[in-house]
């Protein structure tokens, strides 16, 4: 039980550490030029285009075999 909880912490922080490194926040943040509606479709997009290697990530983690 202790093993598959250090994987599920695992996993989430390897998730919140993809998200925070793609999303481009001090590009976005500090332009002026950007709205609010702008900017919550930037962050949609970068939303979905992270899941596909959030997954990869988690099935990595589980069956590291995968990885050869």
């Amino acid at each position: 039980m202790k093993d598959r909880k250090s994987k599920a912490k695992l996993i989430i922080l390897l998730g919140i550490i993809w998200v925070v490194i793609t999303l481009p926040l001090p590009w976005i943040v500090n332009n002026p030029e950007v709205s609010a509606a702008q900017f919550n479709t930037i962050l949609g997009i970068i939303g979905v285009m992270s899941i596909p290697f959030i997954v990869l990530g988690v099935v990595w983690t589980l069956k590291p075999e995968l990885t050869t």
